[in-house]
């Protein structure tokens, strides 16, 4: 694809997001070290090492659970020093961690390095790929399995790597919603497109802020996000079958 092309494309999503009323934040649009993690987990050669590719979601969903803690409800409480009483603002908030197996655990622990004290809940999702009649590659999102807490009333965090088409996540918040249905909900993904921002829009509830490590511009002809990192849970976990 040449430039010209991307020009296009870009024009044309910039349209779609000034007509968004969801939240949409893009971590790499502030030039970060969040931004050396993103490089090497797209570069073919530093992807052979699948412990480094791990860690650098991992570091990435720690600095993601930083950013998504500003807006959190905080109080000042008192703590005792050695030396004397301190004035510290702490936050409030019940959270509950959710994440997408399997290409999400990483992401989660990276989450739960900064959110220690959150309940966690696990859900099921993966791609079920058919042809269509006309050779297209249509996309289902199976979830066979939820292992979650209590949600009513909670600050959920929801993280998904790959934002392709925005079914995954919407999939899982569905799920989710089973548990009871929580006060607050931040979305979080390390790659998205605007067709997934523009599916959540349509599907999410106005509680919802997703937070985004970087959008690129379109999906190939397979539903992979371009020009991505290829599948994350294989370059984590190894190939499937």
């Amino acid at each position: 694809m040449n430039n010209l092309h991307l020009c296009i494309i870009c024009s044309t999503f910039a349209e779609i997001y000034s007509l968004l009323t969801m939240k949409v934040i893009n971590l790499s649009e502030q030039p970060s070290l969040l931004n050396q993690y993103l490089k090497e987990l797209r570069s073919v050669d530093t992807q052979k090492d699948s412990m480094r590719f791990r860690h650098n979601i991992e570091r990435i969903g720690e600095i993601m659970a930083v950013e998504i803690s500003k807006q959190l409800t905080y109080a000042v409480e008192s703590v005792q020093t050695p030396l004397a009483v301190a004035e510290v603002a702490v936050p409030q908030d019940q959270i509950v961690l959710g994440t997408l197996l399997r290409a999400g655990l990483p992401m989660h622990q990276g989450f739960l390095n900064m959110f220690d004290k959150a309940e966690n809940a696990f859900i099921s999702a993966y791609r079920k790929e058919t042809i269509g009649r006309r050779g297209e590659t249509q996309i289902e999102i199976v979830s066979e399995y939820l292992a979650a807490p209590n949600t009513e009333g909670k600050t959920l965090l929801l993280v998904d790597p790959m934002l392709a088409t925005g079914l995954s996540m919407e999939v899982g918040y569905k799920a989710l919603l089973s548990h009871g249905k929580p006060k607050i909900v931040h979305l979080a993904c390390l790659f998205a497109t605007p067709q997934a921002i523009a599916h959540l829009e349509a599907t999410m509830p106005e509680n919802v802020t997703l937070w985004c490590a970087v959008i690129d511009p379109m999906l190939n002809e397979k539903k992979y996000i371009v020009p991505g990192l290829g599948d994350a849970g294989d370059l984590c976990f190894g190939e499937k079958l």
